[in-house]
C-alpha cells in the first residue's frame, strides 16, 4: 500500500495572466487523486508558486460562522485570488490576520505564496480560478524580482512549446515523439489556436519590472484601457451583468456583497467602475438583485 501514496505534486512558477485565463480541469477518477488546472500554454497545474503585491485581504464571515480571509495578489500581468479558512494551518491563518493589520496602516507588502490551485464553475457555466496557500511570506524586492525573472522564463519556455506543437500532427504518438507534454495536447483541444501576443506583452512588463523599474513593484497598475460612456457593446455588458451575478454568487455568505468589494473586483477583471456601477442599479431596478442593507447585494430570491 505503501507505495500507492500519492505523490506531492511539482509546483508552477505561473503569472497571473496565464493562470487566471485558464478553462480546463482534470480530475483523477480515484478519490485521492489530484485535479489540476491546464493553462492555455499546457501547464499542467495542481500547486502554484505566486508572488505580487497583497492588494486586498479582508475577513469574512461564512454562512456556517467560521471566518474565511479573501485576498488579491497583484503581479505585472494581473490578479490572483486567494482564500485562506478552516482548512488551512494555524500559522497561515495568523499570517493572515497579521498582514490585514499591516494593510490597513498602509504598508505594501510583497508575498510569495506556494499554494493549490483551485477551479470553479458556475451553473451559467463561467470558469473562474483561484488559489488556496499552503505556505507564504513577504518578500523582499529582489528576491520578487528574481521570482519574475524565473516566472517569465518558465512562461517563455511553454510558448516555444506552443509554437513547435502547431507544426506536428496533433496526437500523442507526435507529441511524444517530439517529448511534448500531452497536457499542451489537452490545452489545444480545448482551447483551440490561441494568439501568444498577450503573453509577449505580460512578459515585457514584467521583465521591465523585474531588470530594473521594480518600483513599480509596490504600486497597483491603472486599470487597462476600454471604451467609456456609450461605447460599451451589448456583448460586453452581457459579460459585465454575467460576472456581477457570478462574483455575487461565490462571494455572497449569507449577507450579500458590499458595493466597493464588487466594483474592485470588477474593475480587477478589466470592467470600468462607472459601467459597473450602473449595471448593479439596473440589476436592482429590474428586479435581477436585491439590496438587504444599504450598500450590499445579493441575487434575488426568485431568481
Amino acid at each position: 500500500m505503501e507505495s500507492r501514496r500519492i505523490q506531492r505534486q511539482p509546483a508552477h512558477l505561473l503569472l497571473a495572466s496565464e493562470f487566471g485565463s485558464s478553462t480546463l480541469h482534470e480530475k483523477g477518477s480515484g478519490e485521492y487523486d489530484p485535479s489540476f488546472v491546464i493553462t492555455k500554454l499546457g501547464a499542467k497545474v495542481n500547486r502554484v508558486v505566486a508572488a505580487g503585491l497583497l492588494e486586498r485581504l479582508e475577513l469574512r464571515e461564512t454562512s456556517n460562522g467560521s471566518t474565511l480571509f479573501q485576498g488579491q495578489l497583484r503581479d505585472p500581468t494581473g490578479l490572483h485570488y486567494f482564500s485562506v479558512g478552516d482548512y488551512n494551518s494555524e500559522m497561515m491563518r495568523e499570517l493572515s490576520h497579521q498582514w490585514v493589520e499591516r494593510i490597513d496602516d498602509g504598508e505594501p507588502l510583497l508575498v510569495m505564496m506556494t499554494a493549490k490551485s483551485r477551479w470553479y464553475q458556475t451553473d451559467e457555466g463561467a470558469v473562474y480560478t483561484s488559489l488556496r496557500p499552503e505556505e507564504a511570506c513577504v518578500v523582499s524586492r529582489e528576491v520578487y524580482a528574481n521570482w519574475l525573472l524565473d516566472a517569465c522564463e518558465s512562461t517563455m519556455q511553454r510558448m516555444n512549446a506552443y509554437t513547435a506543437s502547431l507544426e506536428i500532427e496533433p496526437t500523442m504518438e507526435a507529441y511524444g515523439r517530439q517529448k511534448l507534454d500531452t497536457s499542451l495536447l489537452a490545452a489545444r483541444n480545448h482551447y483551440g489556436e490561441i494568439d501568444l501576443e498577450p503573453f509577449k506583452l505580460n512578459l515585457m512588463q514584467a521583465l521591465d519590472i523585474a531588470e530594473g523599474r521594480i518600483e513599480a513593484a509596490t504600486t497597483a497598475p491603472p486599470v487597462m484601457s476600454l471604451p467609456t460612456g456609450d461605447e460599451e457593446s451589448g456583448d460586453a455588458g452581457e459579460e459585465l451583468t454575467s460576472f456581477l451575478r457570478q462574483a455575487i454568487q461565490q462571494l455572497d455568505q449569507g449577507e450579500g456583497v458590499d458595493f466597493d468589494t464588487l466594483l474592485k473586483n470588477a474593475a480587477a477583471r478589466g470592467h470600468i467602475r462607472e459601467q459597473a456601477e450602473s449595471h448593479l442599479e439596473e440589476m436592482l431596478e429590474s428586479g435581477q438583485l436585491e439590496e438587504p442593507r444599504f450598500g450590499w447585494f445579493r441575487l434575488a430570491s426568485n431568481d
